[in-house]
């Protein structure tokens, strides 16, 4: 517990602290400094600021201590970290990229100087891992095919053999088909056009006549009046 009180941390708070968050450490994950608020009156459970090589833990003791509230941000999450010296001590605050910006006050100044030092050297390194991995994505090109070269092997070639020269039989005259007259696909018949049938046109009497209809479906006229009708045009025929 001695690494973490040589700025003038409380043995006792350090200890406390040091309980919680290793319950709270992940595989690989270790605690590289601790920061405690330290106010002008008298506080039994201040306020503490923990850094680890993977994250951030700002805690708050409630209830007395019986509980604790914590704030825990991974590097991804952190924006940037800020902090200003006051009369007393230096009120630090980090900035993540989403979410409002947390705050404690009352950090002795010392301990403020080397909590953003270790958080400004951690989102570096951060940084710095992210490129690498994003360069590690980036696909290269084949290169072109390697030449092959091959040796022609000069010694120990195996002796020649005679070999009887081959007979050449002369090739059988090719008979060419008869040729035969070109075939003329069939062409399809052409239609015959029909002519359009043409509509004749209802005659003057015929349109009278459907007009009585209509008006005696109606019931615009009787039946008396359409018989009338009816006789007074076909008479005119």
């Amino acid at each position: 517990m001695e690494q973490f009180a040589q700025d003038g941390q409380d043995i006792k708070i350090i200890e406390k602290l040091v309980t919680k968050v290793q319950d709270m450490l992940t595989p690989g994950e270790k605690i590289d400094y601790i920061a405690v608020q330290k106010k002008p009156a008298v506080t039994i459970l201040p306020d503490s600021i923990t850094i680890s090589n993977k994250r951030i833990f700002m805690c708050e003791f409630t209830k007395l201590g019986l509980a604790t509230d914590f704030e825990i941000f991974g590097w991804q999450d952190i924006k940037d970290i800020a902090f200003k010296e006051e009369i007393f001590g230096s009120k630090v605050t980090v900035i993540p990229f989403t979410g409002e910006n947390l705050s404690i006050d009352y950090i002795p100044k010392v301990q403020a100087r080397k909590l953003y030092q270790y958080i400004k050297a951690a989102l570096e390194n951060y940084k710095k891992a992210e490129l690498a991995a994003e360069k590690e994505k980036i696909v290269i090109a084949p290169s072109s095919p390697r030449e092959v070269v091959v040796e022609k092997i000069e010694n120990n070639l195996p002796t020649p053999v005679a070999v009887p020269a081959p007979v050449i039989t002369p090739p059988a005259p090719v008979v060419q088909p008869a040729a035969s007259a070109p075939v003329v696909p069939p062409t399809a018949p052409i239609p015959t056009p029909v002519a359009p049938i043409a509509e004749e046109e209802d005659d003057e009497i015929t349109l009278k006549l459907k007009k009585l209809k209509t008006l005696f479906d109606r019931q615009l006229i009787t039946q008396e009046e359409y018989e009338q009708k009816k006789k007074e045009v076909l008479s005119s025929l």
